[in-house]
């Protein structure tokens, strides 16, 4: 399945409601869950970003899809990235 590297900001009312930041989290992941896919890793950062996720989702549709309902909220700002395993990396340098 698909991964996606999201590197995420908090907006001034993300900041200002921090507090609910794990609810929102919370409810990020059964975003993911609905469309198909799951969240792979959560950390939260110090420096440029506040936060970095992973997902898996089927496919580029439910990944865009599922990121836009979680940021119409207006708590963060997303850089997302598709993401490849050492194994599709190595299938894709293998193939050169």
């Amino acid at each position: 399945m698909p991964s996606y590297l999201s590197l995420i900001s908090w907006t001034d009312q993300g900041v200002r409601n921090v507090k609910d930041s794990a609810a929102r989290l919370d409810a990020a992941k059964k975003v993911f869950e609905a469309g198909g896919g799951r969240l792979i890793f959560f950390y939260m950062l110090m420096g440029e970003y506040d936060l970095a996720t992973l997902i898996e989702m089927p496919n580029d549709e439910a990944a865009t899809k599922a990121l836009l309902s979680i940021g119409a909220a207006g708590n963060i700002r997303t850089t997302t990235m598709k993401a490849f395993t050492e194994a599709e990396y190595r299938a894709i340098i293998g193939s050169l």
